[in-house]
């Protein structure tokens, strides 16, 4: 069941960025590079980063383990759902009638006539927030019942919808295309709700909205964990804005370098260690419930052997052919051989920094399935705190290669404070057994 749904995963998150390339190909050949799609993309971060932080790790961690020990699971995932979907419905609005304040604080330097135009975008495409929680939300009841298939394939409807209306808005005006984008982004998010009711269905978990009367302990110990791993998943987010911010300190093309090598380095993370921790999580949860700590143990060592194997192999490849990988994917137009060399070195730099961060995600779920939330949040900050460290010392000497290497280093540091928590003795019984 584990490599199935460790597959699963896998080619679900592959088609979903194969799509993806798809969709950043059409967008620079029908919007182009100008203020428009500057507008777009903004508007379209927004969402996406408060999605990353608020709803798709941080809720999964914390919902799997507590919904698994609830003794009332359909009034406590019906709680849940409401109060976090009724604040993000409210959340919404406010950014709809506050969508000139909202552009202007995200988008500094912006001229007052570019925030004009890019304010009706906030407004429209912050709806893919609720939207995508309530995604997650029956994703997460999902996995718990180790269905996979529907959450691992549905994240390329949303590349979809917006493939369609790129191909719908060819010819228009270039801020028309910019409105028919964020309407595809809402339509994505739709048919990613339509696909989930239907698996919801035939799983028979539609009893959602279903109350009794009992005490809010269950709830409450929920937030704790919730704001915890939020707290915990913002870090990665801070890391890539303070390596941006470093960066514009530094050669012209700095900034791109090290976006275009983390696209590559982030593939195999996401393909094997992403996909192998959403399969594993639920079935580590539900034996951490029923005190079945060898079976949970058992899930560990075979997942990880199997992650530390592959994981192996594409560091290994991703370094021998790091300039053709990069040459194959991006040199093209501006992008020239001199590119290609700085963006290979930088691309080395996090690769050797495979290992720890996809092991590191694997062992940390032992600390989610315990709700140790707070915990995981604490080491996550100690490994930004190293990381801001280390890229203030490598960052003059080496340029945007020492940032690279500064993030592989607080990866390993990630890495030992996670088996640190988890236990050094446990860790070495698990692999003699």
């Amino acid at each position: 069941m584990l490599i199935k749904s460790i597959f699963t995963n896998s080619l679900g998150i592959l088609v979903s960025r194969v799509l993806g390339f798809v969709r950043d190909l059409l967008t620079a050949s029908i919007l182009g590079a100008n203020i428009y799609s500057d507008i777009f993309f903004i508007a379209f971060k927004l969402p996406n980063l408060f999605r990353s932080v608020f709803a798709d790790g941080a809720f999964t961690q914390a919902f799997i383990p507590s919904y698994a020990k609830s003794k009332h699971k359909i009034r406590f995932s019906s709680i849940i759902f409401l109060q976090l979907f009724g604040f993000l419905i409210i959340l919404s609005l406010i950014v709809s009638l506050f969508s000139h304040i909202v552009a202007k604080a995200f988008a500094i330097g912006f001229t007052q006539e570019t925030i004009d135009l890019a304010a009706p975008l906030f407004a429209i495409n912050f709806y893919y927030l609720p939207i995508i929680f309530t995604v997650t939300f029956m994703a997460a009841l999902l996995q718990y019942k180790h269905h996979f298939a529907t959450s691992a394939y549905s994240t390329a409807l949303l590349n979809l919808g917006m493939i369609a209306a790129l191909l719908i808005a060819k010819g228009k005006d270039e801020y028309e295309i910019t409105f028919y984008l964020s309407y595809g982004v809402i339509a994505g998010g739709m048919l990613q709700v339509f696909l989930h009711l239907y698996s919801i269905k035939k799983a028979n978990l539609c009893k959602i909205f279903h109350f009794k009367k009992h005490k809010k302990k269950e709830e409450n110990k929920f937030y704790k964990n919730f704001f915890s791993a939020t707290l915990g998943s913002s870090t990665l987010h801070l890391s890539a804005f303070i390596d941006t911010w470093l960066a514009s300190f530094l050669i012209s093309g700095s900034i791109s370098y090290l976006y275009y090598a983390n696209r590559v380095f982030q593939l195999p993370l996401a393909i094997f260690a992403i996909a192998t921790s959403i399969a594993l999580f639920p079935m580590i949860a539900k034996a951490i419930k029923n005190k079945d700590e060898n079976r949970a143990l058992h899930l560990m060592k075979k997942s990880s052997t199997i992650l530390f194997a592959i994981l192996s192999l594409s560091m290994l490849v991703g370094i021998v052919f790091n300039e053709l990988i990069v040459k194959l994917l991006f040199e093209r137009g501006a992008f020239n051989s001199v590119d290609t060399q700085n963006t290979a070195l930088i691309l080395t730099m996090y690769l050797i920094g495979l290992l720890p961060f996809g092991l590191a995600k694997i062992f940390s779920l032992w600390l989610y399935a315990n709700e140790q939330q707070f915990l995981s949040a604490k080491i996550s900050m100690k490994s930004l705190a190293w990381n801001i460290i280390f890229s203030l010392i490598l960052i003059k000497p080496y340029g945007a290669a020492g940032l690279a290497f500064a993030s592989t280093l607080s990866g390993f540091i990630l890495f030992f404070l996670t088996i640190k928590a988890f236990g050094f003795d446990k860790f070495i019984m698990m692999f003699r057994k």
